[in-house]
């Protein structure tokens, strides 16, 4: 019953917050601050929400553009990574999301990415879109294992990330998120209040950097490696 009470409490909030986001960035004119009302309201929405939030070694982020990757327990991931990095960074998102129009406006005004995971020949155009992007300055935010499931473990993650940073001679972040799987589980609708942190953990560079940085995560969030 309590966790019902919070639940409907967090949504509630969380629904408040988005359409105040998506109202406000429909006039804003600037990219990095339309990033920046999106942060401040994902932190927002984790305040009042009562999950404790941290960042840690947001030093080691590149001065210049890069692409992180970091691993996906939940639907708060891309949350959480919006409130916890700069300005800077475009996501690179799966193109169901486009069905979602409200969802779908608003990522599109943050400059997201949609890309196809089942049809090769789309998914092939959108790597490349995304791929000139990158070449054009554009630092990307990935999540690499595609999807999240019920099992705690790291997924085997994808090529896309990292043949678009070899493309465009950026480095890789591998960042980890701790928590949300135990916020917001896989299969479940009830949120749980518990600690979120974000960690960016190493900057990587050359054909090592796939599996290393998938080892690097999994080391820090303790799960194993599908």
């Amino acid at each position: 019953m309590r966790r019902g009470i919070y639940t409907f409490y967090c949504v509630l909030a969380f629904t408040s917050l988005g359409v105040l986001t998506l109202t406000a960035n429909l006039f804003i004119p600037g990219l990095r601050a339309r990033r920046r009302v999106a942060a401040a309201c994902a932190r927002a929405f984790l305040r009042v929400a009562g999950i404790p939030f941290t960042v840690h070694g947001t030093e080691r982020l590149p001065g210049g553009p890069c692409v992180v990757v970091a691993n996906h327990a939940s639907y708060l991931d891309g949350i959480v990574a919006i409130a916890a990095l700069p300005p800077d960074f475009a996501f690179v998102i799966k193109r169901e999301m486009v069905r979602v129009p409200l969802a779908n406006l608003l990522l599109r005004r943050l400059g997201s990415e949609f890309v196809e995971r089942f049809d090769p020949h789309q998914g092939a155009t959108d790597a490349r879109r995304v791929a000139k992007r990158a070449a054009a300055g554009q630092s990307l935010v990935f999540f690499p294992e595609g999807t999240f499931t019920e099992v705690r473990q790291i997924g085997r993650f994808l090529r896309g990330a990292f043949a678009t940073a070899t493309r465009a001679r950026m480095p890789i972040v591998a960042v980890a998120i701790h928590g949300t799987r135990d916020v917001l589980p896989s299969g479940s609708v009830l949120f749980r209040r518990r600690p979120i942190k974000v960690e960016v953990l190493a900057v990587l560079r050359g054909e090592e950097a796939r599996d290393r940085s998938r080892e690097l995560i999994g080391q820090a969030v303790g799960e194993p490696l599908a």
